[in-house]
C-alpha cells in the first residue's frame, strides 16, 4: 500500500482566530503578542502584517516602527485551544494516526482510510471543507507518500493551499526549491552550501553524498537523502505531554515578592486547569527565573502527592522562588512546569485533593461558558501581573490586563 501523507497548517492561526472572533479586523494587519511598546516579541502575524515586514519572533518594538496602524493584540490561548481542538478532532475522524505538531499543525497518515474516505487528495479537500465550514478557519494540506514532501508541499502555496505530490515524484517536486525549504537546512548551512554553488535542492541531490558527508557528517548524509525526496519516519500518535508549563515576562524587571509570588498564584491557575483539561496530575514543580542579563535558573522539587489543583502547585512553587530569589534583584522571566505528569490522582488520607478538586471543576466550568476572568483569586484581582503568550514549544500566558486594547 502506498503510504498517503497529510501535513495540515492551520493559515496565521492565532491572527485568524482573531479576525474570526472580530470580523472589524478583517483586511487589516493583524499582529499577536502584546502592543507594541512592549518587550516581547510578535506571536504571530496575518499576512497582511507580512506585507509590512512584519513576522513572528521578530520584537515588536520593531513591528510597530514597521506597521504603526496594524491590530496589536495581546492574544487568547484559551481561545486557540479550544478552535485547537475542534480542528484535531476534525483530522481525527479521518484517521488514527494523527500527530499533533503544535497547536496548528499536524501530520495525518490515511493511507489505510481510502476505502471510506477516498485517497489522500480527497481527504484533504474534505479536511479543508469541515475546518472552512465547521470552525472557520483556513487549513492549507500538503500530500505526498511522506512527511518531508507533505510538510513542503502545505507551506508552497499558502494560504488555502492544497498540493500534491504525486507518488514517484518527490524528488522531482522538490529539485527547483530554494535550499532553505528542506528540513535541517539553516543559514549556517545555506552559507556553507553556497561554497559548492548550491542554491536549489536539485543542486543539492545532483551532490556527491560522501562530499556532504565530509562537510557536514551524518548530518551530510541526512540532507543528501533528503534533497531526493527520502523520508521513511512514521506519523507518531499523539502522546500524553511529559510537563505542562507557563511563562511570564515583565515589561519591566520586577524585585518585588510580592509581585512576583501574585504572578505565580496566575501561573499555578493555568496550570492546574490544564492539567484538570487533560486529565493530569503532577508529581513535582519545576520553577524557572531569568533575572536582568538573561541569568536562568530552574530549581525543581516533589510534591506531597500527585495533584493537580492551584493549591499544591502554587505551594510548592512558592517555596521554591522563596529559596531561590536573590533579594534586590529584579527578575525578567518567571516560569512554573508541572512536572512527574500521571493520568491518576492519588488521594491523601484526609481526602483533601478531591475537595479541593471539586471546587476547581465548578471554577472550570464557570470559566468555560463566561469566560477565562469570569472568576478568579481575590488576590489576583489587584496584582494581577500583564501576561503574555509565548507561542513556542510550550503554550504560555496570554495578556488579559484590563488596560490593554483587547
Amino acid at each position: 500500500m502506498t503510504r498517503a501523507i497529510l501535513h495540515a497548517d492551520l493559515d496565521a492561526f492565532y491572527a485568524s482566530v482573531e479576525v474570526l472572533d472580530d470580523p472589524s479586523l478583517r483586511g487589516r494587519p493583524v499582529i499577536v503578542g502584546g502592543r507594541p511598546d512592549e518587550r516581547g516579541v510578535v506571536s504571530a502575524a496575518s499576512y497582511e502584517a507580512r506585507e509590512y515586514g512584519v513576522h513572528s519572533a521578530m520584537p515588536l518594538r520593531t513591528a510597530g516602527r514597521r506597521c504603526p496602524h496594524g491590530a496589536f493584540l495581546p492574544g487568547r490561548p484559551e481561545r486557540y485551544r479550544e478552535l485547537s481542538e475542534q480542528v484535531m478532532t476534525i483530522f481525527a475522524s479521518y484517521t488514527p494516526l494523527l500527530e499533533p505538531i503544535s497547536l496548528d499543525e499536524a501530520f495525518l497518515d490515511v493511507g489505510a482510510s481510502a476505502a471510506a474516505f477516498g485517497d489522500g487528495a480527497a481527504i484533504a479537500r474534505r479536511i479543508k471543507e469541515r475546518v472552512r465550514d465547521e470552525v472557520g478557519l483556513v487549513v492549507s494540506v500538503g500530500v505526498a507518500t511522506n512527511k518531508l514532501c507533505a510538510k513542503v508541499a502545505s507551506d508552497l502555496r499558502k494560504p488555502d493551499a492544497l498540493v500534491v505530490v504525486a507518488p514517484g515524484q518527490e524528488a522531482a517536486f522538490l529539485a527547483p526549491l530554494p535550499i532553505r525549504r528542506l528540513w535541517g537546512v539553516g543559514p549556517q548551512a545555506q552559507q556553507a552550501l553556497g561554497d559548492y554553488g548550491v542554491s536549489t535542492i536539485g543542486q543539492l541531490a545532483a551532490l556527491d553524498p560522501a562530499t556532504l558527508q565530509r562537510r557536514f557528517g551524518r548530518h551530510g548524509m541526512e540532507l543528501a537523502a533528503r534533497a531526493r525526496g527520502i523520508d521513511t519516519a512514521s506519523v507518531q500518535p499523539m502522546q500524553a505531554p511529559k510537563s505542562v508549563g507557563h511563562e511570564h515576562t515583565f515589561s519591566v524587571d520586577s524585585a518585588d515578592p510580592a509581585r512576583l509570588e501574585a504572578t505565580l498564584l496566575d501561573l499555578a491557575e493555568s496550570v492546574a486547569s490544564r492539567l484538570r483539561r487533560h486529565d493530569l496530575a503532577a508529581g513535582g514543580v519545576q520553577l524557572k527565573l531569568r533575572y536582568e542579563g538573561f541569568e536562568t535558573l530552574t530549581r525543581q522539587a516533589p510534591m506531597p502527592y500527585q495533584a493537580r489543583d492551584t493549591g499544591p502547585l502554587f505551594g510548592t512553587a512558592v517555596a521554591l522562588l522563596r529559596r531561590t530569589l536573590v533579594a534586590g534583584r529584579g527578575v525578567r522571566l518567571i516560569g512554573l512546569t508541572a512536572i512527574s505528569l500521571s493520568d491518576a490522582q492519588q488521594l491523601t488520607l484526609f481526602g483533601a485533593p478531591d475537595r479541593e478538586g471539586r471546587l476547581a471543576r465548578s471554577i472550570d466550568a464557570v470559566r468555560e461558558r463566561f469566560g477565562p476572568d469570569a472568576i478568579t483569586r481575590a488576590r489576583l484581582v489587584t496584582e494581577r501581573p500583564h501576561r503574555r503568550f509565548d507561542f513556542g514549544e510550550r503554550p504560555q500566558l496570554a495578556p488579559d490586563d484590563v488596560d490593554d486594547d483587547a
